[in-house]
């Protein structure tokens, strides 16, 4: 199940986009040639696996019949040894005397060694006292060795005589007599350990004396080892019988690993230079293949320099390889899985791989030959994990950015914002967002897979989107708290103070003005994304480069929307609310807007988008012109024959349009506004068909609205209902006329018309 599992996602990611389709020839043909090579390296493997069982097997066969000879012959040799004892007269006596003669003379023999033993012992530490003057060379070395041997084993037959005796009471005595020697040894063992540690060294040096003193050492210990190994062996099997062979119960008692600890060395010299290399590959990841010169350094030393100074049955040079392959594969598998692994360590390991190979190709090492794999054939996840690591840490840095964002907006701390050079306000991440996207975008670019380079794009393009839409959800929920009165204003100015700086992010995205050669964020990231895709892939990049650029005009104009709702909601709250009431026909409501929108409009002509002032102003006419036309629903409103509010309708669009048509020519917004007042003009005609629908007569009320519903499509019927019922002369069968007629009535639909935002 994990498998399959594992199989669909790594076909998703193949697959990501409907063109991906055309990729699967290429990519069957591509999985064919691999599982070819694989099993072909499959049978070379198993083939040379056979072999070596069979070669093992025919070991076993023959080890076992060689010992079942020896054990034949051994039977022999016991059978004839009782039937000459009773070949020869008085052969009890012969023996027992050659026993007493044999035992008289070991004794002198051990007296002797005995005597001899504190005194030989003196000798051997004057030689290694006087190799501690010359470490790099050890002259005495084959000496102390062949000395120190001799006194092993006789502190080895001595003990071994004293266990067998019947009276061990002296055995603690002695071991005080042989403690002298253990320290000897330490010391000889500490001589040949920095030895083993400066093989290489050595070997650079020229020192060949040196090693091939310290390989016959070596040598001579590993035989002896493999001799006690053998005699263990032989006493656990047949016990009773080798007790009866004095041979095999001299000379070395145990197993002393000499071989074992050499090898060892090699593992201790060469990870010191690991950990060395994991401390610059951690500070420059770039550089791993100079960091690694002393590992292929050291195999070359090995393969020219100490080759034929080792015995050949070592295999010296494939004995150093193994172990520094191994230690090279243990040491990249640690990092990879890492999870705190940065993108260019990842990169620089994925990379690492195929130049190890090639390089120890040129030593002689087969690719197959080096097992396991240094990566455990791993580089196609690891690719994967290289994306995967870009795209967390675009999310990670996209999801704290906007956190501080969120809680600036949310603390409205008037510090919070910044201004760029041409005074604009603007949010303190933008530019950070940005430059870290352009980063990881060079951090893709370095792993020259164009995979991975979309992959890591896609995901931009979901974080930008995310954003866009995170900040109107934000924008909308905090806009709300305005919305239900008693509300005094508090803090809202910092609010549309926010409003303009996110609405100036979200131009400074798309603004290109190639004439000053300057570029939008948007337009800068798509130069830096063009020549790192496929031309395919390019096709569904300049969609979402599309969407985007569509996502920031709309979030742009939306926080401008919220800001001039906010004016309605807060500001003109009371103003509104006089329209069409008696109160409405003493009073300046209309004059006191337009000056508060003057108000306003000097505010923030400085610090607001050029492009954004003229949609300021235009949402500022069509707000005004909608609650203007919706305030027929307010408590009160009833427009009787008798009072002038036609004149006074008059007098409110005259107002406003003197207001906005003479935005254009003030000093502060020179060169800044660029609204085309006809626009605003033409929208506010529906005035007028407002008042004919109000002051025609109750015969002509319906031809009026069949007018005004041909000219604009999106009418709504409640408002027609509400405006009909504000007449003092309103009754059903005026309504009943409209209606029907409406239903009469077939239009086209087309654009929006301001009458669409008027329910």
């Amino acid at each position: 199940m994990a498998e399959s599992e594992g199989t669909i996602v790594e076909l998703a990611d193949l697959l990501r986009h409907p063109e991906d389709l055309d990729k699967i020839s290429f990519l069957k043909s591509e999985f064919t040639r691999k599982k070819a090579t694989i099993d072909g390296q499959l049978k070379i493997g198993l083939k040379d696996q056979l072999e070596v069982t069979q070669n093992g097997m025919s070991a076993i066969s023959d080890g076992q019949r060689t010992v079942n000879q020896i054990k034949e012959e051994m039977m022999k040799i016991d059978k004839l040894c009782a039937e000459a004892q009773n070949m020869i007269r008085d052969f009890p006596d012969i023996n027992l005397v050659s026993q007493v003669h044999r035992n008289f003379t070991q004794v002198e023999t051990m007296k002797a060694n005995i005597e001899s033993f504190d005194g030989r012992l003196k000798d051997l530490e004057q030689l290694l006292r006087e190799d501690d003057q010359d470490l790099e060379n050890q002259p005495n070395l084959l000496n102390i060795h062949y000395q120190l041997t001799q006194l092993r084993d006789i502190r080895d037959d001595a003990m071994d005589q004293i266990k067998r005796a019947s009276d061990a009471s002296l055995e603690g005595h002695l071991q005080d007599y042989f403690t002298r020697l253990d320290d000897v040894i330490e010391w000889f063992d500490d001589h040949v350990g920095t030895a083993c540690m400066n093989l290489i060294p050595l070997v650079q040096a020229d020192n060949k004396g040196m090693v091939v003193r310290l390989a016959l050492i070596i040598e001579e210990e590993e035989k002896s080892d493999k001799k006690v190994q053998a005699l263990q062996d032989a006493q656990r099997e047949y016990k009773d019988l080798a007790s009866r062979f004095k041979s095999m119960t001299t000379g070395p008692k145990q197993l002393r690993g000499y071989k074992e600890k050499f090898l060892k060395a090699i593992e201790f010299y060469a990870q010191p230079q690991f950990d060395k290399a994991e401390e610059r590959f951690l500070e420059e990841p770039d550089k791993l293949a100079n960091i690694m010169k002393w590992y292929f350094n050291d195999l070359y030393v090995v393969k020219v320099g100490m080759v034929g100074l080792m015995p050949k049955k070592w295999k010296i040079f494939k004995t150093y390889t193994d172990i520094y392959h191994r230690l090279m594969h243990d040491w990249l598998i640690k990092h990879i899985d890492n999870p705190e692994l940065s993108p260019p360590h990842m990169l620089s390991i994925i990379d690492w791989s195929e130049k190890y190979y090639s390089k120890m190709t040129k030593l002689g090492h087969d690719q197959t030959t080096l097992q396991p794999h240094v990566l455990d054939s791993r580089e196609a996840e690891l690719v994967r994990e290289y994306r995967q690591l870009i795209v967390k840490s675009v999310d990670e840095w996209m999801d704290r950015m906007y956190t501080i964002d969120r809680k600036s907006f949310l603390d409205r701390k008037p510090d919070s914002l910044d201004t760029n050079s041409q005074g604009y306000f603007r949010t303190k991440t933008l530019g950070d967002m940005w430059r870290m996207l352009k980063e990881q975008t060079s951090v893709a670019s370095s792993s020259g897979r164009g995979d991975v380079a979309e992959g890591v794009f896609d995901s931009m393009f979901r974080a930008l989107k995310t954003r866009q839409s995170a900040w109107q959800k934000l924008v909308d929920s905090e806009s709300q708290k305005y919305s239900s009165p008693p509300f005094d204003g508090e803090g809202m100015q910092v609010f549309q103070d926010w409003l303009v700086a996110i609405a100036n992010d979200q131009i400074a995205c798309i603004d290109d003005n190639e004439a000053e050669s300057q570029l939008g964020y948007l337009t800068l990231f798509q130069r830096d994304l063009e020549p790192l895709v496929s031309q395919k892939y390019m096709t569904h990049a300049a969609s979402e480069l599309d969407s985007l650029r569509d996502g920031f005009v709309d979030l742009g104009t939306h926080c401008i929307t919220t800001f001039v709702s906010l004016i309605f909601k807060v500001d003109f709250r009371s103003t509104v609310a006089e329209f069409f009431t008696p109160k409405w026909y003493n009073e300046y409501a209309m004059k006191r807007i337009t000056t508060t929108f003057d108000d306003y409009i000097g505010d923030y002509c400085k610090v607001l988008h050029h492009s954004l002032l003229d949609i300021l102003i235009e949402e500022l006419a069509d707000e005004l012109l909608v609650h203007y036309l919706s305030s027929v629903r307010n408590k009160g409103v009833k427009f009787r024959r008798s009072d002038p509010f036609t004149e006074k309708f008059k007098d409110d669009v005259l107002t406003a349009f003197e207001f906005f048509q003479n935005l254009n020519g003030k000093p502060e917004l020179a060169g800044l506004v660029t609204v085309d007042f006809s626009v605003i003009k033409q929208k506010w005609r529906v005035v007028d068909k407002m008042v004919r629908l109000l002051e025609a007569d109750k015969g002509a009320v319906v031809g009026m609205y069949e007018d005004f519903k041909r000219e604009y499509w999106d009418l709504q019927m409640g408002w027609v209902e509400s405006v009909l019922r504000a007449r003092d002369d309103y009754d059903r069968g005026m309504l009943s006329g409209v209606k029907a007629r409406a239903k009469e009535i077939h239009v086209e639909r087309g654009v929006e018309t301001i009458m669409g935002k008027v329910k």
